[in-house]
């Protein structure tokens, strides 16, 4: 019995002893390690672009691709 309770001690005091890992990791800001070791980005808030919206330097997102013009046809926008 006292061994069982000894056991359980020991590892209620490993559970409390150990400190969560710092998510950066040298990685650098919005990044962490991966299991292999490299650095992906974080996935907690991911980047939503709106149709037909223009952004400066990228252009019109349409179809999940970039156009820089667009113009109406028949009361519709087409992008090229």
């Amino acid at each position: 019995m006292k061994t069982l309770a000894l056991i359980g001690l020991a590892s209620a005091l490993a559970a409390v002893s150990t400190a969560p890992a710092e998510a950066r990791q040298g990685c650098g800001p919005q990044f962490h390690r991966a299991p292999n070791g490299m650095c992906v980005p974080n996935r907690g808030r991911q980047e939503v672009y709106v149709v037909g919206r223009f952004y400066p330097g990228h252009g019109y997102w349409y179809n999940n691709r970039w156009y820089h013009r667009r113009y109406r046809v028949h009361d519709n926008w087409r992008y090229r």
